[in-house]
């Protein structure tokens, strides 16, 4: 006589959205980089299409431009009405190229490196504790050889670092300095940005070579050239110019807690009585369990740096232990913020 064994099975206790959603997440970054790639946005910022005229436009058959079309209109780049594609804010202040905060360079460098973020490339990360791009991680030593590398990536730095370079100036007071120090300052964006909204500041940006003739072409294409100068520097063996605001913005995040101490402590010793250092970082909360945006932007720094992201508490300790005094933290935009110190 066959017996029925009673067999339970227990049931999850939460069900899997996130899951798919953390298994889908790259579908928004390729599918924004391939509407780039094809042109996309500015089609779009001519007039609002239909689907029709935009698979014209690009050459492109219905099912792939819905395909595209479809992720771009989940994840808030395009919007849909009345059968009519069009442009967000969000799209329209980053995606166009007569936007002054335009990521384009940032989004070409991620498009031409794709193959640079596979999960192969992680793994290898993983397990060597390496850099994967630019011979494992010299990517400042391929920029001072290979100037159009270093070109490349300053116009990509400039794309993700004008709209905040437009904004962190409104929320700290600048009045009493006089020159500011953009250490590593790339394109110049945060001098810029610093320059327009305090009159009473001049710039000088440091950084290498090639990199700072991509950067005086910028500076000169805002009319800036008068206040914003830059010069040549190896940070770790040049002393600094005299000044009395030193600014990094993403530099930290580049180097080992040891390299990012040696800078702190090189700035207190050249800054004077009264001087400021500014730090513009993306930070982890204090536990390191997030944001989000910031342990992917960990992750990237192990493929491309030997650095890491920090946290605004073990920022804010580099700057005690250097001798910095008045250590404020203060959220500026999107998930950047500022760790600032003073000088006695």
């Amino acid at each position: 006589m066959n017996q029925t064994v009673s067999v339970t099975i227990p049931k999850p206790n939460t069900d899997e959205r996130l899951l798919w959603n953390i298994v889908f997440a790259s579908a928004g970054n390729r599918v924004l980089l391939v509407a780039h790639n094809l042109r996309l946005f500015p089609l779009l910022a001519t007039k609002p299409l239909t689907l029709t005229n935009i698979c014209e436009a690009i050459a492109i058959e219905q099912r792939p431009a819905e395909v595209l079309l479809t992720v771009l209109t989940s994840i808030g780049l395009v919007q849909l009405k009345d059968s009519f594609y069009s442009l967000t804010s969000l799209a329209q202040d980053y995606l166009l190229e007569s936007s002054p905060t335009y990521f384009g360079g940032f989004l070409e460098m991620l498009f031409a490196n794709d193959q640079l973020f596979s999960v192969e490339s992680l793994k290898k990360a993983v397990l060597t504790n390496s850099a994967q791009v630019y011979d494992n991680g010299q990517l400042f030593v391929s920029h001072e050889e290979q100037a159009e590398k270093a070109r490349a990536f300053t116009y990509a730095m400039h794309g993700h670092s004008m709209g905040a370079g437009l904004t962190w100036p409104e929320l700290i007071d600048l009045s009493e300095h006089k020159l500011l120090l953009d250490i590593g300052g790339g394109s110049g964006a945060h001098a810029i940005g610093a320059t327009l909204q305090w009159s009473n500041l001049q710039a000088i940006v440091l950084d290498l070579p090639p990199v700072c003739e991509v950067a005086q072409e910028i500076i000169t294409n805002y009319g800036l050239q008068s206040r914003i100068k830059t010069q040549t520097i190896n940070w770790w063996n040049d002393p600094f110019p005299v000044a009395d605001l030193h600014f990094y913005s993403d530099i930290y995040h580049d180097w080992s807690p040891e390299k990012c101490r040696f800078l702190t402590q090189k700035s207190f010793d050249s800054l004077k009585s009264g001087g400021r250092i500014i730090l513009h970082e993306m930070l982890y909360d204090d536990q390191k369990t997030g944001p989000y945006a910031t342990a992917a932007y960990n992750m990237a720094m192990l493929l491309w740096t030997e650095g890491r992201q920090y946290s605004g508490h073990e920022l804010s300790v580099m700057l005690k232990e250097a001798g910095f005094t008045d250590i404020k933290i203060q959220q500026s935009r999107g998930y950047w913020s500022l760790i600032s110190g003073r000088k006695l």
